[in-house]
This record gives C-alpha cells, structure tokens and sequence, in this order.
C-alpha cells in the first residue's frame, strides 16, 4: 500500500487504487503513525496529539475506535492490509508498505534529485499543520528539498517554479531566497531579482529588525554587475534512460567523493564507468565533463581551457588554468583517462585549487599519490537481467546470457539490440561468435559500438610483452594462480600485475580472471600469434605437475584439497590423459565427485597406444568410483579383473574393498583385506596399514563382532592420529560410532558423530557429512525424538544427492523409512523402503536387500497382511543366512514372530533371535526392542486369548 506525505494525505492500493480514509480525526491518526516510522507511539500520546487539552470522556476507548475505522478503511480496500497497523504494549505502529518521503530521500541520497522533486506535491504533512508530531519530520523534509533545489540550480538547471512556491511559505528563509535569485537572474529575470531582494530586506527588517547576511549582499552585488559567475554553467550530458544495478557502487563513490579529492573509477572497458561518473557529477554543485578518449598528450590543456571558457591568449596555458580554478568549488570528471599521462597535471590542479575535486574514469589507476582507485565491477546477474530485459523488451530468464556476457553493460546493451531479429534463445545460441554479434551499434563513441572495438581499444594501449601475457592467458579456465601464470605464459610476473591495473584481469583473493569477453577476444590474438599449440602443451604439463605433487594424504591434506578445488576448471580444460586422471582420483573420491572420476578415467582409458601398468592402475580407481553406481556391470567380476591386472598391489586391494565393505561377499573382502593388511605390514606402510585396518573394522560389522571392530578401530585411529591425516580419523572412527549404537551407548555415538561432522564440514568433505548426519538421525529415531531424526536424515539425503552419492542417499533415506514405520506413516515408509531395492541388487547389496525385505515385512504385518509380511521375512532370513549376519537373522525371526499367528510358534522365534543375539554378545538394548516389544505384547494377548477360549469351553 502506498502513503503520500509531501503534500495533502494520498492513500492507494498496490494497483493505484485511491483508498478512502474517513474522518479527520482518523486521518489525523494514520498521520501522526506515519510521521513515527515505523515506531510505536504510546495511547497516551496519540490521544494528546489528536485531541490535545480536550479529550473526550472515554479517551482510550475513543482511540480505539478510531484504530479499529482506520483499519477498516485499508482492509475494505486491501484485504489483510489491517494487519498494517500493529499494537504492543508499546503502543500503536504502522508498517508502511511505501512511503513518498522515504522514496523522496532515497532519490536526494542517491543523485536522482529531479525525481525527488516531481514526488512534492506541497508542504508535508498539509492536512496536520497545526499539530505538533508532524512539526519535526515537516521541518526535515523541506530541509531536505531546500538542499536539493540547491544543488539542482548549482548543476545549472531551472529551479524557478520550485523556489516561487517555496518562498512564499517560508518568506524569510534567507537561504531559499539565494536560490531563488539565482533562478530569477538565470531566466533573464533581473529586475524581478532586484525587486526581490527588495521585499525580503524590508521584510526581514519589520519583522526581525536585521539586514540580509553578508552571502545574500554579495549575491545582490553580483546580479548589479552581471557577474559571469552567475550565468547558468552547461549541465552534463543528459542519460536516455535509468541506471541500473549500481545503488551500491554509486553510494559507495559518493561517500569517497565527499571525503578525498581525486578518485578514479577504475575496470574493464563497457562496464559504466563513464555513466556512473555521470551521475555522480548530476549530484554535485558543480561539476565540469573532459572526454579524453579521442585527444593526444598535447591537446589535453587546450580541451580543458576550452571547457573552463578560457581563450587562448597566450603559449603557457597552464599558469592561467591554475588561476582560473584557483578560486572554483568544481568536481573536474576527466573521462577515459588510460592512456594519457595526468598524474603530474592533476596533483598541480588540486594544489592549485583548494576547492576542486578530480573524478577519473580510466582502465588503470592515474598514479598520483593520494589517488582514491574505486572498482567498478561488472553487474550482478539480478541486475544485468534486470538491464537486459529493460533494453531487450522482454520477460523471462536471461541469466544465461547476462554470466556469458559476464554482466557488462555494454555487452548487454549490444546483446539487447539483436533480441528483435534474433529471439532470446537465437541470441544465447550464437553468443560463441560473440565479436561478430555484437557489433553494428550506431550510438556512442567509435570504440563502444561493437564489443571488439571496445578491447580493441584497450588492447592497443598494450605493449608487446603486455599482448603477449594477455592473449597466453586465454588457456587458463576459471581462475588461476600467480604461479600458473607466470609458468604458463613463461613471462614474468610484473606483466599479469601490469594486465590487473589496466583493468583486463580480475584480481579477486590472491587469484586471477579473464572475464568472458576478454578470454575469448584474447585466444583469438593467440591463435592468431600461431602460439596455441605449446602455450596449451604448458598449461597441460603444469597443471599434471600439480596434480602429482599434491600431498592428500597427511598434515597437508587440507591445504592441498582447497588448493586443488582452485583449480577444478583448469583440470577439466587439460585434455585426458592417464597421468592426469590417475594423479587426482584421490582428490576425487574424497571430494565425493565419482561421476567426474568415472569420465575421467573411462576417457582417458579410451585412448589409444598407454602404458599396461598405468592403464592397470586407472583401471583399479575406475572400477572403485563405480562399486555404488554400475549400471548394467557385474561389480564383483570387473574388481576380479582389475586385480588380476594390476598384480598384488596392497593399495588396489584396500581401495577396491573399501569402496565395497557393504556390498560384497564377506568372505572375499576380507580375504582382500587381510592380505592388504600383511603387505601394508611387511612394507612399513603406515598409511595403508591405517586404512586397511578402518575397512576391516567396518566388515566387522556385517557379523557385529564388536571387539573385532573396536580393536581394529581403535589401532588405525592410533595410526591417523600420528600421520595427521583428518579423511582418516574420520574413517576409523566411523566404525567406532556403529559400535557405540549397536551397543546402545547413545552419547558415545553422538559425541563421535558431531565432532565427526565438524571435521567433515572443515574438510569440505561433504559425502561424509551426509552419512554422519544421517548417523545422527539414527541415534534421534532411537532416542524417540522423531521430529528430529526427520530433520537431519532429510538434510543427509539433500546433502547426498548434490553429491550424486547413491551409497549416502540410500543411508538417509532408509533412516526417513525407519522413522516413518515408527509413527505409523506405513505409506510413507513403504515408499522410502522400496526405492531402493533395485539399486541394491544392482550392486550386490545383499546385506542391505535383507534389512530393507525385513523392514518392508514389519510394514506389511503392522497392516495386518502377514501373508506377505511372513512372504518378506522369509527372503529376508534367507539373505541373513547367505551373508552369516546373526543380527540380520535374528531381526528376520522377530518379524516372523510377528507375522505367525501361533503365539507358541511365535514365542519360540522370539527366543531363538534372543540367543542368537546373545551368541553375539549384542543383545537389543531398550531403544531397539520397538519391534520385539510390539510383538511381545501380540503374543501375550494371543496366548490370553487361547487360554480364555479354552476355560469357556463347556463340558462334554
């Protein structure tokens, strides 16, 4: 809803709708809320505002009645619009949806001064000129106008119909009277401004008993003599339409610009720099425009004695622009400063002139010390949207085309032009022929009608090592690193430096861009240079090299996972090759990225003619980075393969049991294991004896042979913790946490599995914040905190899924099914439970196909079909047995407990899963007898009820 102050009270709906507010006093009310902003204002003081020392009898009932009308009036004309005026014991508040005042300040703090001017429609707060409230917030806002006529007529626009209205409301305002005269003279009105200062001195003296101020004497003095001071200066190039996207960069330019005298707007050809220097100047007293693009060294004194209205009356201009400005309150915008030499001529400027300021645009700081270097970034893509669709015409998501014309301005005003023939996916289609495109622009300089004018420009301003820096950049994807750089190019390092201050790499965070544009432009001049081959030959070479000097495994682990995330873009530009893909397929699998592993590698398995041992060894980290996601693949028999390919590598055994603990048969796993484990011994390999040590622990859990998986834990995280290596207490604790659960030490777990997530988290090793999430869903489904256990197993399965982890997903996911099947959402749980068997039979998920057949079973028998809950139960103890799990089997008995409707039968089942639990030393502790204890309780009432039919029995 909008609210009109400035002037007579306006209401209107969102959609313009005038609303009808009734009633003075009511009127009076919403004034005296508005005027408070938002903040509460007491009863008390409400009711002394609208009817000050003559309140009626029932004063607060009377206020709340006109609450309740005021209310009302918004409703009727916008639903829910009541809930605009709030209360609290503070009292009562209006949330303004928009307020003209607030508009009007907005548009005086940012430059936008004539727009603020056509919101005044009089004084503010007409309708309450006689109350107090509003005397503070009036007395404001025509401060504030006053300010803005003021620095209106210093730009030299006409002021005249503002200040004939304004000073007969204020008519010994002294100030405004300044303006006014000024207005007057300026329209050619001199006698009128003689007749005027006239009234006022006479007024001032009947009513005040003074004389006007010495600066309003002056000013009289000046309009006697026709000072040339007085004459109405040119105003700066008018712009044809809204600035957009630079709220922020304007105001942060402004707030500069108020506190040092030279600032320059520096970045990338196209990206506004002169349009905000525009508006900066329209917010100034007195600003004065040089466009220097088009003039040499020589001509620069003469274009600005030309613009000061200096003739050239003698050879040494210099001494007489000094004097000229010596005296002047100016902002001097010197446009398109990169490649002259101001520096010296600037810092004589401002000695010269206490009162000037010096606004740059350049692609390049000025050099001059005191010099203040404002960035002028390219737009956001909101904003560049925003410009797009506003030029193009059109609605719709445009985002694709504002990142690839990397939200210059000037590319997008170009772009926006071919929208009429092209259409916007017609555009987006040929941006890859980008310089071709976007040219045929008619307005403007030469060198900003096509996209490569404007680098051509700039590239031009180069030197020869400049342009050859510049265009060996363009192998570079992403951001890169001074070092890259520097080997890459094979020149040195003071050249990119030099690229950065001549706006044409990004510097951001101790690394380095092109944009777009730029990237494009410049690979064609390399390509031109015929330098492509070898300057893409050493990008390759540089970055394997990096690739196989990273240290993953260790203290340094996190600093080289955060290094080499830096420089995923340039991995990927590297065409594949063996080395490179066998060099970060560690990096990969700790990241979770095992799409990108599995492409790699099969990529560069592809080619032809490589190395036996190293195709052996790519073969090994493919097969792994497949063990949860073999489409269509006998998992097991490619692991048998690539063994048999790879010969007896203790790390190829860990790693393709590890990526398989879960899936596989038992008895192969930790045959691989403990072998891994013998090698890894005789070697004196204590990173691998630590990690084969954290897998057999884990295969341990298949049997639940907690001393097993205690004892292997507890000595591999001995081993992690003197290597430094966190991936590694992560893994050897995770068995740690299984066995605290299985033994229902729930605080234990939990303490593990949240420092867990902090290390996780710290790593960016976000596929082990899934499962530990998860974990922690687990021990809340446990500990009866359902809502909980929702939440975070949720929040694991999204966590998952960005991370395209199957084997994490289905952990998350079975935990959603567990939590639902506990709150009787059987549907729901069904549904979690189901997704996921076909999945697991295809990757030899046997242990998991016969919880998920067990859990579907209890679904079935809690519906009451024990037809298909003993059908389900029966598959599960079948796989229970096949993998020699004695908790399997015996949660596969319970649920056949369940299912029989023989309380003796089930009975006996529910002691057979006891001792069976027993026998593994892993009797179920209180927060797991869900299941037992339901079933137990059927069996009692069961057995009651044969025994009741038997005692009604009649005798024979």
């Amino acid at each position: 809803m909008y609210f009109g102050v400035l002037g007579p009270l306006i209401v209107r709906t969102d959609t313009g709708e005038p609303v009808a507010v009734p009633d003075r006093k009511v009127r009076t009310l919403l004034l005296d809320l508005l005027a408070s902003q938002g903040r509460p204002v007491s009863a008390d003081r409400l009711i002394d505002d609208l009817w000050g020392s003559r309140p009626p009898r029932n004063a607060t009932g009377t206020l709340q009645a006109r609450v309740s009308q005021l209310r009302t009036a918004l409703d009727r004309a916008e639903p829910g619009a009541r809930g605009l005026v709030r209360h609290s014991p503070a009292g009562y508040a209006l949330t303004a949806d928009v307020v003209d005042s607030n508009i009007f300040e907005q548009h005086v703090r940012t430059g936008r001064l004539r727009e603020a001017l056509e919101l005044w429609r009089g004084q503010p707060y007409a309708e309450a000129l006689d109350h107090e409230f509003a005397r503070a917030e009036r007395d404001r806002l025509e401060a504030l106008y006053l300010s803005a006529i003021e620095d209106l007529s210093a730009r030299g626009e006409d002021v005249l119909q503002e200040t004939t209205t304004l000073v007969r409301q204020r008519p010994l305002d002294e100030r405004l009277h300044a303006v006014h005269l000024r207005s007057l003279y300026r329209a050619g009105r001199q006698h009128d401004a003689l007749r005027a200062y006239a009234d006022l001195r006479t007024a001032l003296a009947e009513e005040l008993g003074v004389d006007p101020g010495p600066e309003l004497a002056e000013l009289h003095q000046a309009i006697l003599r026709h000072d040339p001071s007085l004459r109405r200066r040119t105003a700066l190039p008018a712009p044809l339409n809204d600035l957009v996207g630079r709220d922020e960069t304007l105001a942060e330019a402004h707030r500069q610009l108020t506190t040092n005298r030279v600032l320059t707007l520096v970045g990338p050809g196209g990206v506004g720099k002169t349009r905000l220097a525009l508006e900066l100047g329209r917010s100034m007293a007195d600003a004065l425009l040089i466009e220097l693009a088009p003039l040499q060294q020589d001509d620069v004194l003469d274009a600005l004695a030309a613009a000061l209205d200096l003739r050239d009356e003698s050879t040494d201009l210099l001494p007489r622009l000094l004097d000229s400005l010596s005296g002047r309150q100016l902002l001097l915008i010197l446009d398109n400063c990169e490649h002259l030499d101001l520096a010296d001529l600037v810092r004589r400027l401002l000695a010269a002139a206490p009162g000037l300021r010096v606004l740059a645009t350049s692609r390049e700081p000025l050099g001059l010390t005191g010099e203040h270097v404002l960035d002028v970034p390219p737009l956001t893509t909101e904003a560049a949207a925003e410009l797009f669709r506003a030029r193009a015409g059109v609605t719709g998501d445009v985002s694709a085309i504002c990142d690839r014309l990397d939200g210059i301005p000037l590319a997008l005003e170009l772009a926006a032009t071919r929208v009429r023939a092209l259409g916007v996916q017609g555009l987006a289609d040929r941006l890859d022929d980008r310089f071709r495109l976007l040219s045929g622009g008619k307005g403007g300089p030469e060198r900003q009608r096509t996209l490569r004018a404007t680098i051509d420009w700039s590239w031009d301003l180069l030197d020869d090592d400049e342009r050859r820096m510049l265009q060996r950049l363009a192998v570079q994807a992403g951001t890169f690193s001074l070092e890259a750089a520097v080997e890459v190019s094979q020149l040195p390092e003071h050249l990119l430096l030099a690229l950065v201050d001549k706006s044409l790499v990004v510097a951001s965070g101790g690394r380095y861009r092109l944009l777009e544009s730029i990237a494009a432009y410049s690979l064609e001049r390399l390509v031109e240079a015929g330098e492509e081959a070898a300057t893409r030959r050493r990008h390759a070479d540089y970055y394997l090299a990096l690739a196989q000097q990273a240290e993953l495994r260790g203290p340094a682990q996190r600093e080289w996972l955060q290094r080499l995330d830096l420089e995923a873009a340039n991995f990927r530009a590297v065409p594949p090759s063996l080395e490179l893909a066998t060099a970060l397929a560690w990096y990969w699998y700790l990241r979770g990225r095992h799409g990108e592993a599995r492409r790699s590698l099969a990529a560069a398995l592809a080619l032809p003619g490589q190395d036996p041992a190293l195709r052996a060894q790519a073969t090994v980290w493919l097969v792994g980075m497949a063990a949860t996601d073999a489409e269509g693949t006998d998992v097991a028999r490619a692991g048998d393969d690539a063994l048999r390919a790879v010969g007896d590598d203790p790390h190829a055994l860990w790693f393709l049991t590890m990526t398989r603990w879960a899936y596989g048969d038992a008895a192969v796993l930790f045959d691989r294991i403990d072998r891994a484990i013998e090698a890894f011994t005789d070697r004196g390999d204590r990173w691998g004896l630590a990690a084969a040590l954290s897998t057999r622990a884990q295969l341990s859990i298949v049997h639940a042979d907690l001393a097993a998986m205690r004892r292997d834990s507890l000595r591999s995280l001995q081993l992690f913790d003197a290597l430094d290596d966190d991936w590694g207490r992560l893994q050897a604790t995770y068995t740690l946490i299984v066995a605290a659960e299985i033994s229902g030490d729930y605080p234990t777990a939990t303490a593990y599995l949240e420092d867990a997530i902090r290390q996780a988290e710290d790593l960016g090793l976000w596929t082990e914040v899934s499962f530990r999430t998860a974990g922690l869903g687990r021990i809340a489904l446990l500990t009866g905190d359902y809502a909980r256990a929702d939440e975070l197993h949720e929040q694991a399965r999204r966590l998952a899924v960005d991370q395209s982890n199957r084997s994490a997903e289905e952990y998350a996911e079975v935990g959603l099914g567990l939590t639902a099947r506990r709150q009787g959402r059987l549907d729901d749980a069904e549904r979690h439970f189901t997704k996921w068997l076909t999945w697991l039979t295809q990757v030899g998920g046997t242990p998991g196909i016969a919880f998920i057949s067990n859990q579907l079973g209890f679904v079935a028998e809690q519906r009451g079909d024990h037809a298909t809950a003993r059908t389900l139960h029966e598959r599960g103890l079948r796989l229970a047995r096949e993998i020699g799990d004695h908790r399997a089997i015996a949660l596969a008995l319970e649920g056949l407990a369940g299912a029989t409707e023989d309380p003796g039968h089930a009975l006996e089942l529910l002691t057979e899963a006891a001792a069976l639990r027993q026998q593994a030393g892993v009797p179920l502790p209180p927060a797991e007898r869900f299941d037992v204890d339901r079933i137990e309780e059927k069996v009692r009432e069961g057995r009651e009820s044969q025994s009741s039919g038997r005692l009604r029995r009649p005798l024979g």
